[in-house]
């Protein structure tokens, strides 16, 4: 039998047959059906079950004909000795793995949970903080150490200084903490989550103790006066985009992705569609006069872009646009030093709500909340659209004063 040549391989083609390699016993190069590259193959029987087995040896050219035929030589001495390469591939990689995982370090595993779950999350914020909060608080105290090692009273130590005076932040720190120490369980690199008992070595969190940075947020009656006196003083695609946030009550996030295909002029309503929603779930909006006004000005600004909002490049606004837009003009808020966020006007808006005597469920469907209750929540088929657009144009009337 001839030997295989560097031409007849790279000849090698799908629905070929396999080409023998003509030097070592059972090498073949089998055609890939995927790039129409060659791969590997060392047929044997094995001398401890005496079965036929088939060993991939990598693909070609990654792995040359000569390359090929020293593996294969390997295996065939092992084969001589009485022993199966491929169950001693399976115990070197099987050692390999082990050892890896008795040197991994807590911020080796917290890279590998971000690497391997941020493809999942919808918010690329969430993703930056995820990462960020545990550079900030664990790594430098846990960050080298192995995650076997690790005790619930190390993370009680990174918890503590924070557990009382920023209880979210310390919260989110543990919590995803835990999802690091949980996935390092489920890989068999500890016994157990440290995390399940960390909260039996701190102080109990109560209302007390609470120090909640809620997002600053204009006084409702505040809000005709700024909108008179900066939003609507003069017209661009920020005080567009903020007047128009502030008049659905929407998270500035949606009115910045805001697209042309959601708006329905025909019965003004805008659809956001679940993937840009919080709660994944679709959220109509009912649409003020005053909002289809500042829609049709920006129809004759944006031309034939998806996006109502648009950056002078054509991207969505960063959330920083209106926030700087808000500072530079000192937007007066209930927190005393603290100006007024874009968000807070969702605040303001369920703050005017209730003083009107609007009900719950009207208002809490306009800012599209998750109703916390299966039960209450099975029971919610409707979102109450029409009831909701008489409120949404007195709202709209209030804040144009």
């Amino acid at each position: 039998m001839a030997n295989l040549t560097e031409y007849k391989a790279k000849q090698i083609k799908a629905g070929d047959k396999p080409l023998a390699d003509g030097q070592i016993t059972g090498l073949r190069l089998l055609p890939s059906s995927r790039d129409g590259n060659g791969k590997w193959q060392l047929r044997y029987v094995s001398p401890i079950t005496g079965k036929r087995r088939d060993m991939g040896l990598g693909s070609y050219p990654e792995v040359s004909i000569s390359n090929a035929r020293t593996k294969a030589f390997e295996a065939r001495n092992l084969i001589l000795n009485g022993q199966d390469p491929i169950e001693i591939r399976r115990i070197a990689e099987a050692s390999r793995l082990q050892h890896q995982q008795a040197t991994m370090s807590f911020r080796e595993a917290a890279i590998s949970v971000h690497q391997e779950f941020s493809p999942c999350w919808k918010n690329s914020k969430h993703t930056d903080q995820w990462i960020n909060t545990l550079k900030t608080y664990v790594f430098d105290q846990l960050g080298d150490r192995q995650v076997d090692s690790l005790k619930p009273s190390d993370f009680a130590a990174v918890l503590r200084p924070i557990w009382l005076n920023k209880q979210e932040t310390a919260n989110r720190v543990k919590q995803r903490c835990h999802t690091i120490m949980k996935w390092c369980w489920g890989n068999e690199l500890v016994q157990g989550n440290p995390l399940d008992i960390v909260d039996t070595l701190l102080p109990k969190q109560t209302s007390k103790t609470l120090n909640a940075q809620h997002l600053p947020a204009m006084p409702w009656s505040e809000i005709p006066a700024f909108v008179k006196n900066y939003i609507q003083s003069d017209e661009d695609v920020t005080r567009h985009l903020l007047e128009f946030t502030i008049l659905t009550a929407v998270r500035s996030g949606e009115s910045r992705g805001a697209k042309w295909n959601e708006i329905d002029f025909d019965t003004s309503t805008w659809t956001i569609p679940a993937e840009r929603m919080k709660a994944g779930k679709p959220h109509r909006v009912p649409l003020s006069t005053r909002a289809i006004e500042i829609l049709l000005k920006r129809q004759v600004n944006t031309h034939e872009q998806p996006l109502v909002f648009p950056s002078p490049r054509g991207k969505m606004l960063s959330d920083m646009s209106l926030s700087s837009f808000l500072r530079r003009h000192n937007a007066v808020s209930d927190t005393p030093g603290r100006t007024a966020t874009a968000h807070g006007f969702r605040s303001s808006f369920r703050d005017w709500c209730s003083e009107h005597q609007y009900p719950r469920d009207l208002a809490e469907r306009a800012l599209a909340h998750t109703i916390k209750s299966s039960v209450e929540a099975a029971y919610h088929r409707t979102d109450l659209l029409e009831q909701r657009r008489a409120m949404m144009e007195s709202w709209a009337q209030h804040v144009s004063g």
